[in-house]
């Protein structure tokens, strides 16, 4: 037991001592290792301190080339200052001697130019300076007209405002002057919508009812084939004007109620002539009532909604000046288009007595063509019997040789033929003549 523990003793220092010995060749390597580096950095180091030592060198010559040279500069920007300071008052003193020369000579030689050059603008300023004051003298007399004008102006202001303030006054209490008024307006919507007295209306037409009595509506337009609208007019002014200068919504109210009564009676009136059934008429089952004032025409149907299609019912369709122009606007475009319809047919009958005329023409140039070549032809019959050695003229062709009274030349003939130019012209009247018979029957159709 002892003599293990004694072995273990011993084993365990020789484990001690071959892990100095290991520790101490380790370290022997690591102080090898770092002497080397120690060697090689102060190597480095020397190599950067001659490397500085040198850039300290280059770098004092180089500041003191920088000083030369900046000194070379001081003295060349210091001549050159020298030098633009002396050019500049070589300058000034060349300028100023040229400019006093120039005005030496400009003053001795230029100012019988310069009074020659003047003296059109002097004149002309004189001319203007006349101009000026007549033209002052003659604003000074056109103002005094301008204000008589204004003046006349202003009487006639008056006079119209007096006129227009009577007419007012006798549109609402004159019936007669009322009516007369409205039929105006109405002719006037005509003549602007294009349609003309006598030719696309009448005024105030003498009509008969079944019973003869006497119809006189205001305006009978008349339509194409026959047909006509009657056209009346009605102005009711007075409630309106009322309702207008009404102070409160009660009198307003009943301004316009009764304002849409007497619309409604007129258009009762009217009715009640029954214009749309008169003998003669080709009128339609209404007849249209026209108000010429347009505010008082919305008024009323604005305050009466039903007022339209009670009068409509009632063989009435009331209208102003803006619903009534599309009707006569229509109206006139029907009259047109009667009168293109009417030229067209003439145009045709025109177009038909034209084309007869020609195919009477070309037939008889065709006869005349017929005649003409059956002559042509027996011509060149003649000629060949005649011609050549075993006509008649070879055979007479000896007699001129034996005769001595034979003086006169024998002329050549030769037989007529057609040309290229005149069989294009036969063909071009006969495509003529097809094309006239095509459009001949294509015109009864």
């Amino acid at each position: 037991m002892a003599l293990n523990a004694q072995h273990l003793l011993l084993a365990g220092g020789g484990l001690g001592i071959g892990l100095l010995a290991a520790l101490f060749v380790w370290l022997v390597h690591r102080l090898r290792q770092h002497a080397e580096r120690h060697r090689q950095l102060l190597a480095r180091h020397q190599h950067l301190e001659a490397q500085h030592r040198q850039l300290q060198q280059a770098h004092a010559v180089l500041e003191e080339r920088s000083g030369e040279r900046e000194r070379q500069h001081r003295e060349q920007l210091g001549l050159l200052n020298e030098h633009r300071d002396q050019l500049k008052r070589e300058f000034e003193n060349l300028a100023n001697r040229i400019f006093e020369e120039r005005s030496q000579h400009f003053a001795s030689h230029q100012k019988h130019s310069l009074e020659t050059l003047l003296q059109p603008f002097r004149e002309q300023i004189g001319a203007f300076q006349q101009r000026v004051d007549q033209v002052h003298s003659e604003s000074l007399k056109g103002q005094a007209s301008l204000s008589g004008e204004l003046r006349r102006v202003l009487d006639i202001g008056l006079q119209m405002n007096e006129q227009a303030g009577n007419l007012a006054a006798a549109l609402k209490g004159d019936k007669k002057a009322t009516g007369n008024w409205g039929e105006a307006q109405l002719e006037r919507s005509l003549q602007l919508a294009g349609l003309q007295a006598g030719e696309h209306y009448e005024a105030q037409p003498a009509l008969r009812d079944n019973q003869g009595r006497r119809k006189l509506p205001d305006v009978l337009i008349k339509l194409p084939d026959g047909k006509h609208l009657v056209i009346d007019s009605k102005v009711s002014l007075v409630d309106y004007d009322r309702a207008i200068a009404a102070g409160s919504d009660a009198e307003r109210e009943t301004a316009l109620g009764a304002h849409v009564r007497a619309v409604r009676q007129h258009m009762e009136d009217l009715a009640g002539k029954d214009y749309a059934h008169l003998p003669g008429l080709g009128s339609p089952d209404f007849v249209l009532m026209f108000l010429p004032v347009e505010p008082a025409y919305i008024e009323a149907l604005r305050h009466s909604p039903a007022l339209f299609n009670d009068a409509y019912h009632r063989g009435v369709v009331l209208v102003s000046h803006t619903t009534l122009m599309p009707v006569l606007r229509t109206v006139a475009n029907l009259w047109m288009v009667d009168r293109s319809n009417r030229e067209a047919r003439e145009i045709s009958n025109r177009a038909g007595e034209i084309y007869n005329q020609v195919a009477l023409v070309a037939q008889r140039l065709n006869r005349l063509g017929n005649s003409l070549r059956s002559a042509g032809n027996h011509y060149n019959d003649t000629v060949r019997a005649l011609a050549g050695q075993q006509g008649l003229q070879g055979k007479v062709e000896r007699f001129a040789q034996l005769s001595g009274r034979a003086r006169r030349d024998m002329p050549e003939l030769a037989p007529v033929h057609s040309d290229l130019e005149q069989e294009r012209l036969t063909t071009g009247a006969e495509a003529g003549e097809a094309a006239s018979d095509g459009e001949g029957q294509a015109a009864p159709a």
